[in-house]
C-alpha cells in the first residue's frame, strides 16, 4: 500500500464520527454551490438538535438545496453567515435569524486568509484521490480552496461521482482531518429556455461583443438570451468566475475556442459551475478548462489582462444617473455584490474591453420601471455611477461612461419601458437632471 493510501485509509470515518470533532462555539466554512457536502451537514444538525453543540457559525456563499440549518428551531445553536443570499436562507436574513456580509467575491478568500472570519473547521467535498493522493475540489474551487488552507482542520466527503477538475483545484489526503465516503449525485441548476424578453435584451448585448472577446456570464435568463446570440461569433474565450451549461453549446458549436485569449490562451477560467450531469461530465479532466481560487479569477487587475473582456451583469433597478442595485430590494436584503464589481472594473481596464449591465426594463408583470429617477430608500449601490460603461434593456443599449447627468438621463429614459418614459423625464426635470 502506497504511503498516501496508509495516511487516507486512516481518515476514514463515517459522517457522524467527524462532525463529533466540531466544538461548540466552532467556525465552519461550508462548500457552497451545487457542491454542499450533503451528509456532514445533516449530522451537524442532528448533533445541533440533539443539544450536543450550540454556538456554531456556518459561513457560507451561496447554497444549492434545502438549508435545514437556518430553521428557527435552531437559533442560537447554529448561526449562518452568508455572503451572497440565496433563496434558502433569503427569509433567515431578512428576519435576522442569520446574518448578510457584503464583500466583493475577489475579497472573501482574503477574509479566511487574514483570519478576519476565522475558520476552525471547513467542510468539503471532493473527488476520490488521483493515484498520487491528491482529491480534487471539483466543480467549487474558488472559495473553497483558500477556506481549506485557511481552516485549522478539513473535514471532506469523497464522492465517486465529484468530477476530477484540473487547474489549481487540488488538495493531498494528508492535509485532511477526516474523509467521508459518500456517492450520491451531485445537485443541479439546469439551464433554461430565454423567453422573448431575454432574447431581445440577449441580441442588443451581442451586438456589443466583437469575435475574439473574452466573456464573463453567469447563470439565469438574461445570460441565456445573451448566448442565443452569439452563435455566428467567432472565436470566444471564457473567463468567469462561473459558468453553466450554454458555454459548453458554444464550444461544441465551435464558437468559444479560447484562441484569442491574450492571458490563458486556450482555456476557460472559472471558479466553479452550476448547472447539468452534462456540464459535470464535461469539466471532468478536461484540459480546456481551469478552475482557481477566486482571488485570482475576480482580481481586477487579472480579468483586465484579458483584451476585448466583456463582462455581462444584472441588476435589480438602476437610477438616471447610473447607480445600479443588484443586491437588495429596498431594505430586504435579496442576493448579494458577487462579483459584479470585479469583472466591471476589470472589463473596463482590459484593452477593447466593455463592462455590462443588462435588465428588464420592468418588474411586477410590467407595473414597476427598473429604470428608475431614484433607488427605492434602503437600495444598495453595488456598481457605482462612475462604474457603469453600458446599460442594456429590451428597448436598446445606453452608454453612459464619459457622459454628464443630463446625457445619462436622457439615454436612460430611451431604453425604460415607454409606458414609464413620461413620469421618468418628469422626475428628471424636479430633479434638474434634465
Amino acid at each position: 500500500m502506497n504511503g498516501w493510501m496508509r495516511i487516507y485509509e486512516s481518515k476514514l470515518t463515517t459522517a457522524e464520527e467527524a462532525v463529533k470533532a466540531v466544538p461548540s462555539g466552532a467556525n465552519i466554512f461550508l462548500t457552497g454551490n451545487c457542491s454542499v457536502p450533503v451528509h456532514l451537514l445533516r449530522a451537524l444538525v442532528k448533533r445541533a438538535r440533539a443539544g450536543e453543540i450550540d454556538g456554531v457559525r456556518i459561513h457560507q456563499v451561496f447554497t444549492i438545496g434545502d438549508a435545514d440549518y437556518v430553521a428557527p428551531d435552531l437559533e442560537g445553536k447554529i448561526r449562518v453567515n452568508t455572503m451572497f443570499v440565496g433563496p434558502n436562507v433569503r427569509q433567515a436574513v431578512n428576519e435576522g435569524r442569520a446574518d448578510f456580509t457584503p464583500v466583493f467575491l475577489s475579497e472573501i478568500p482574503g477574509l479566511f486568509k487574514k483570519r478576519i472570519v476565522p475558520l476552525d473547521v471547513a467542510f468539503v467535498h471532493l473527488s476520490p484521490p488521483d493515484e498520487h493522493g491528491f482529491c480534487s475540489y471539483g466543480i467549487e474551487v474558488g472559495l473553497t480552496k483558500p477556506a481549506a488552507e485557511s481552516a485549522r482542520m478539513v473535514i471532506a466527503e469523497i464522492n465517486e461521482r465529484m468530477p476530477r477538475t484540473l487547474g489549481d483545484s487540488f488538495i493531498h489526503v494528508s492535509k485532511l482531518t477526516y474523509a467521508v465516503r459518500v456517492d450520491y449525485p451531485l445537485p443541479e441548476l439546469p439551464q433554461g429556455s430565454p423567453g422573448e424578453l431575454e432574447k431581445a435584451i440577449g441580441a442588443h448585448v451581442a451586438e456589443l461583443i466583437p469575435d475574439g472577446a473574452t466573456l464573463q456570464l453567469g447563470i439565469g435568463a438574461i445570460p441565456d438570451g445573451v448566448l442565443h446570440y452569439l452563435k455566428e461569433k467567432r472565436h470566444l474565450g471564457i473567463h468567469t468566475e462561473l459558468f453553466s451549461d450554454g458555454v459548453v453549446d458554444l464550444v461544441e458549436m465551435g464558437v468559444v475556442t479560447n484562441e484569442r485569449k491574450t492571458l490563458h490562451p486556450g482555456k476557460i477560467i472559472a471558479g466553479f459551475i452550476l448547472g447539468s450531469q452534462r456540464l459535470y461530465r464535461f469539466v471532468h479532466d478536461n484540459a480546456m478548462v481551469e478552475f482557481h481560487p477566486q482571488d485570482y479569477v475576480n482580481d481586477p487587475f487579472v480579468i483586465a489582462q484579458n483584451d476585448n473582456m466583456c463582462s455581462i451583469n444584472s441588476a435589480i433597478e438602476v437610477d438616471l444617473t447610473g447607480q445600479v442595485c443588484a443586491d437588495s430590494i429596498g431594505h430586504m436584503f435579496y442576493s448579494g455584490v458577487g462579483g459584479q464589481v470585479d469583472f466591471v472594473r476589470g472589463a473596463a481596464r482590459s484593452k477593447g474591453g466593455k463592462p455590462i449591465i443588462a435588465l428588464p426594463s420592468t418588474a411586477k408583470n410590467g407595473t414597476v420601471s427598473r429604470i428608475v429617477a431614484a433607488l427605492q430608500p434602503g437600495a444598495g449601490v453595488v456598481t457605482t455611477r462612475n462604474d457603469v460603461h453600458y446599460v442594456v434593456t429590451e428597448y436598446g443599449v445606453a452608454s453612459l461612461h464619459g457622459k454628464t447627468i443630463r446625457q445619462r438621463a436622457e439615454a436612460l429614459i430611451q431604453i425604460a419601458h415607454p409606458d414609464f418614459r413620461d413620469e421618468l423625464r418628469r422626475r428628471a426635470r424636479e430633479l434638474r437632471y434634465i
